[in-house]
């Protein structure tokens, strides 16, 4: 394993770098390289998969708070790595579209308030409000072939969900070299990411992910992704019973 290093104005931020070939989060892609917002105290961060070691400003070692979506059951500490130049220069993949993250828009379709409506093709969920208002967050979505409609109710949430690939992944994924295990505790390793709603009889989800640079794509195996923090939001927003309509 060797460390990375990424300059973010004046700031270092330490990370351990690797692949580890049977992880759940390289279902469709190695994890790549992020750059890291100013800002190492938003939750965001703590989707990388890896707490943030030490950060350098000014030549003093300043440790990282403990963030708002800590993992349960860790100690409250922050983890510190060997401070190494790196080897070559990484081509960085872009960050989120800012068109994906949550925002108050004008809603006018004929669903009613505290119905959740997910455009499939735009890849935006919307959370309906009254006065022709909606909440809409950015999510990923079934990629070609995992296209699904229909309205159903959520009949579920769960923090940090656990996860149980179905039987048909287990042997998809496995066809094409990556071998998925067949059980996964709640955790910052999880695809599920930190909260899930669970959408009728079915086998699919709203829930956190991550992978959160995926946002905004046609991605799943026909799951609602959403960022962590935005999933977080949305949960606490609605109940049991909500209305979901996939369009």
């Amino acid at each position: 394993m060797k460390t990375v290093l990424f300059p973010v104005l004046g700031a270092v931020a330490v990370f351990a770098a690797g692949v580890t070939p049977s992880t759940a989060g390289d279902r469709y892609a190695d994890r790549p390289p992020v750059m890291v917002s100013p800002d190492l105290s938003a939750p965001w961060v703590l989707q990388l998969g890896h707490a943030p070691g030490i950060v350098r400003q000014n030549r003093q070692v300043v440790q990282q708070p403990r963030l708002r979506y800590a993992q349960p059951g860790q100690p409250d500490r922050v983890q510190t790595a060997a401070v190494q130049p790196p080897s070559k220069r990484m081509v960085m993949r872009p960050q989120i579209n800012p068109i994906y993250l949550p925002q108050e828009v004008a809603y006018d379709g004929p669903q009613k308030p505290g119905t959740i409506v997910i455009d499939t093709t735009q890849n935006f969920l919307f959370l309906v409000e009254k006065n022709g208002k909606a909440r809409r967050y950015g999510v990923g979505t079934g990629k070609p072939g995992f296209e699904w409609s229909g309205t159903h109710k959520i009949t579920n949430k769960r923090e940090w969900p656990d996860w149980r690939p179905p039987a048909q992944m287990i042997k998809r994924e496995a066809a094409k070299g990556r071998y998925l295990p067949t059980y996964l505790a709640g955790g910052l390793e999880n695809p599920l990411g930190a909260r899930a709603l669970y959408i009728g009889t079915t086998e699919y989800r709203i829930h956190g992910t991550n992978q959160p640079w995926t946002i905004g794509g046609a991605v799943s195996s026909g799951c609602i992704r959403m960022r962590n923090e935005d999933v977080v939001d949305l949960y606490e927003r609605v109940n049991v019973g909500t209305t979901v309509e996939v369009i």
